[in-house]
């Protein structure tokens, strides 16, 4: 076990150095990407100053308070955007274009080859505008950040990352049935906007909606609610935890048979 765990690492850094020499010709499409990252993240920020500048609290939480379960919300996107962002293009068109032929001839796990093939250079500005928006709260808030606290943080975030990554996987496997599954993809996807601010903010539907049907929640709101109030952490720390492994289990689960199912793109 050991042994392989070492030999998928070395191929991982050896895709990540391919990819990253393939970046370094297209200087232009990186800096774009960039540009209009730091584009979005600022209309969003201003958002929230124009809200709170109106308002004290919303739903009971501070400005900063909201900042900084904002920050955490891009930390574990960022990290599934930088190593997991290739299975929208599995979605998009490999499968119907036959593209995924090239998995199937390779002596490794194809799941594996697939998600370590892209490396998201762009995704390390997300994850330093979260990192960069907490620390922004240092002081400002009311966290005791205890070695138990600090792995608890740990661990949530890499619950919360492979809760994005599962359920990515889960709508990219439906392709190997529907050829196509780019915008069941995006639809999905897109619902994680919810997650940057309190789901106690919105009506019952949708917020049952997003924490036990598509669990955004639990990639933001809820552990941070653990650091910033103490409250209920087998709920906010252990169902990020659950939801990871019930998301990421359902998906290898469902790419395991698509694969099986994959007919390529036919003559």
């Amino acid at each position: 076990m050991l042994k392989k765990l070492r030999r998928a690492l070395k191929m991982h850094r050896i895709f990540i150095a391919q990819d990253l020499k393939k970046l370094m010709e297209y200087k232009l499409d990186f800096l774009t990407g960039a540009l209009g990252f730091i584009v979005y993240q600022t209309v969003n920020l201003l958002f929230l100053w124009i809200i709170f500048s109106s308002i004290p609290q919303l739903e009971g939480f501070s400005y900063d308070e909201i900042l900084f379960i904002y920050g955490f919300s891009l930390i574990p996107k960022a990290i599934d955007h930088m190593f997991f962002d290739h299975l929208w293009n599995i979605g998009y068109w490999y499968i119907a274009k036959g593209e995924f032929d090239k998995y199937l001839t390779r002596p490794l796990n194809t799941y594996f080859t697939v998600v370590v093939e892209k490396f998201q250079v762009d995704a390390i500005g997300e994850l330093v505008v979260g990192i960069a928006l907490m620390a922004s709260t240092v002081g400002k808030v009311n966290i005791h950040w205890s070695g138990l606290n600090v792995l608890l943080f740990i661990v949530a975030v890499i619950a919360a990352t492979l809760i994005y990554t599962g359920i990515k996987t889960i709508t990219a496997a439906i392709a190997f049935w529907t050829k196509r599954s780019g915008q069941v993809i995006q639809v999905f996807y897109m619902m994680n906007e919810f997650a940057k601010y309190p789901a106690t903010i919105y009506n019952n539907a949708v917020k049952f909606l997003i924490t036990y049907i598509i669990p955004f929640a639990f990639t933001a709101f809820y552990p941070a609610s653990y650091f910033l109030r103490g409250d209920n952490p087998l709920f906010n720390i252990g169902g990020p935890v659950l939801a990871a492994a019930v998301l990421m289990t359902a998906g290898l689960l469902l790419w395991n048979k698509g694969v099986k199912a994959y007919e390529s793109a036919g003559s």
